[in-house]
């Protein structure tokens, strides 16, 4: 069966309003929903419901009844019938896990341990002092207390979200971590998911998923105290509840399933470029889009990814996602290739071309940058350093992944001898009276005068 993916064209086609209607089907606004889902929203509630009406609901029963609503909806969601003995994971359970691990397990573990602690490390937030004449400022960093991380555990299983969320916290110095992940074979109960968290120090693991998960680490319940930050992947029900608890605590942002943009080039070998459509593509759904200015390298890199989805396992699943939600783009030049690529505003932006880090510098919304044919987007997935938990659906333009310095709250010192102070006082007069703030004024003005 041969690839039906569209093209677009940019001399004819407006790629702009192509784009937009791209994010919006990916994003997470939640305004569609599977007819299976629907069927298990009549199922549950008894009525059909929006996912924003689903996920409102949830959240609302869980600040309101705490754990009975918790554990009802994992029984009537999940079908894991828990009790409060049940939801957290016993801790001997984690190092029974972490005693049969695989010895070649372990090692990779380590490995891309070092490797995430040596890069958070060295751009962890450090505190700053300016002196000032009579005193000084300083800007503080300081730990959250404790956050949780949402592991995923549908289709498959997650340890390297735990690496790529837990390192980083404990980087920045965050002495209380709470996984959370569904009662399933690939969640809470994988074996590999808890030698990980075991191996890298997390104690606290917990057997519940979806937006109960998430209402209950924002408002706290019996068992499970509430967190100062949510982060982690999830599916749309968990996107949805963590943009409803914001302000109630803190979280990441707020994601779509997982994007990529490839740019092309004759140097780009085509069957890496087929390689690394498919690998965004098998989330299913996800967006992978080829983006060049050659018509005949383009439809060569399309024809090794149709051969290409006919030997992979996920090959189908792959098929389906790069039809519905994948592209490919013509342009008329290099210049037009990194203009469509910042319209795009990419979670992952592969640039497989000889000059990649010529062009990099010219293209500036992207969650992270993958640089030549030797530099595949699973590398920060798995293992490189970077946290692979990103901005999607174009908030590359104001969003960046997450990384340790995203576990840090700042805060201002200002301390001022008596001569900084008489420095400043008639500057805060001035401004203070125009503003009619006389209390100010004089808070200053009487600690000065003779």
């Amino acid at each position: 069966m041969a690839l039906n993916i569209p093209w677009f064209d940019s001399s004819r086609d407006d790629i702009s309003v192509q784009m937009a209607q791209l994010r919006k089907k990916l994003s997470p606004r939640g305004d569609v929903v599977s007819e299976a889902g629907q069927r298990k929203t009549m199922e549950i509630f008894g009525k059909p419901l929006t996912p924003q009406e689903v996920v409102a609901q949830i959240c609302q029963d869980v600040e309101e009844k705490g754990l009975e609503a918790v554990l009802d909806y994992s029984r009537r969601i999940d079908g894991a019938d828990l009790t409060l003995a049940e939801l957290r994971v016993p801790e001997e359970e984690m190092a029974e896990a972490h005693r049969q691990a695989s010895p070649e397990f372990l090692q990779a573990i380590r490995h891309i341990h070092d490797n995430i602690r040596r890069f958070q490390t060295a751009i962890l937030h450090r505190d700053v002092e300016v002196p000032i004449e009579g005193g000084y400022l300083k800007q503080r960093y300081r730990p959250l207390q404790r956050i949780g991380i949402c592991v995923p555990g549908g289709a498959a299983a997650y340890p390297s979200t735990v690496l790529m969320t837990a390192i980083p916290a404990l980087v920045a110095g965050v002495p209380e971590i709470a996984v959370v992940a569904p009662p399933t074979a690939n969640g809470a109960y994988n074996r590999d998911m808890l030698a990980t968290c075991y191996e890298i120090g997390v104690r606290e693991v917990y057997r519940v998923g979806g937006a109960q998960a998430v209402a209950a680490m924002a408002y706290g319940v019996e068992g499970l105290p509430r967190v100062d930050k949510i982060v982690g992947p999830g599916n749309l029900f968990v996107a949805l509840a963590k943009k409803r608890v914001y302000g109630e605590v803190d979280i990441d942002s707020i994601a779509g399933p997982s994007e990529v943009v490839v740019i092309v080039d004759r140097s780009t070998q085509t069957q890496y470029t087929a390689l690394d459509l498919i690998a965004q593509a098998e989330h299913a759904p996800g967006a992978s889009i080829l983006i060049g200015h050659e018509r005949d390298v383009l439809e060569a890199a399309v024809d090794t990814l149709d051969a290409a989805l006919n030997r992979l396992e996920r090959g189908e699943w792959a098929r389906q996602s790069l039809e519905a939600f994948g592209a490919v783009i013509l342009a008329k030049d290099v210049e037009e290739v990194c203009q469509l690529t910042d319209l795009l505003a990419p979670e992952h932006l592969h640039i497989a071309t000889s000059n990649a880090a010529e062009l990099e510098e010219k293209i500036h919304h992207a969650g992270a940058v993958f640089l030549g044919n030797a530099t595949p987007v699973a590398v920060g997935d798995y293992a490189a350093g970077p946290s692979h938990v990103l901005p999607t659906s174009g908030t590359a333009r104001f969003a960046h992944g997450l990384s340790s310095n995203d576990f840090l709250r700042s805060h201002s010192v200002i301390h001022l001898e008596q001569e900084g102070l008489r420095r400043l006082a008639p500057d805060i007069a001035i401004l203070a009276t125009q503003e009619g703030l006389t209390a100010h004024r004089q808070s200053v003005v009487e600690r000065v005068e003779p």
